[in-house]
């Protein structure tokens, strides 16, 4: 094994272990993913985030088939969605983190934009965040309805799910599902109450400065 694919995994596992201590995620929900090669390195299903172990991660080639390690999380083929339409993403994050799942099953939800732009950190690193419909855990359906909105977002709240982010590394992945959860929290905070939201303009010149790079 490389040093570069053994600090992948030591990174992804560290990764993890910081989401999972922090209260981000719960038991084994949750799976992460890193462009490794022409393949993809994933946590593998039925491990908590908290326990991962760089020598079992799962290592799919570029077709997504299991080439090493254990089984992958079964949600495998949402990360595979995503890099199929992003491929300058390095990683992907997926969690059902408190707050944001709750955005994701609020009736009055805006489908385009789950989140209101609340905070500038929340348009750098989410921007648009999409509400996926419902789709029932493993369901290849849900691939296509992720597939379908990858390439124009990294960043998208599955329906009675959870927060999904692409991102130019594992740190970049994590920092965007944090920041939706952030983010989700604030507007539950704020819910039914009279809000300055940051305007048009002042979202489209913090994107035109802070572009998506994955």
């Amino acid at each position: 094994m490389s040093v570069s694919h053994a600090a992948l995994r030591d990174t992804l596992c560290r990764i993890g272990r910081s989401l999972f201590e922090r209260g981000l995620t719960h038991g084994s929900t949750g799976n992460l993913s890193a462009r490794a090669g022409d393949g993809f390195l994933m946590s593998p299903t039925g491990v908590s985030l908290g326990q991962l172990d760089p020598a079992r991660l799962s290592l799919l080639d570029a077709r997504g088939r299991l080439v090493a390690g254990d089984a992958p999380t079964k949600e495998s083929f949402l990360h595979l969605a995503v890099y199929a339409e992003r491929p300058r993403a390095g990683a992907v994050a997926h969690l059902h983190s408190h707050h944001a799942t709750a955005v994701s099953v609020l009736a009055d939800v805006d489908p385009d934009n789950a989140l209101p732009p609340i905070t500038a950190y929340q348009v750098m690193r989410v921007g648009v965040l999409p509400l996926v419909p419902y789709h029932p855990p493993g369901d290849l359906s849900l691939a296509d309805a992720v597939r379908a909105r990858a390439g124009r977002h990294h960043a998208m709240l599955l329906a009675n799910h959870g927060p999904l982010a692409a991102g130019t590394d594992l740190a970049a992945a994590g920092d965007t599902v944090e920041e939706i959860e952030a983010s989700a929290r604030l507007h539950l905070s704020l819910h039914g109450r009279a809000c300055r939201c940051l305007d048009a303009a002042e979202v489209a010149a913090l994107r035109a400065r802070f572009p998506v790079t994955c």
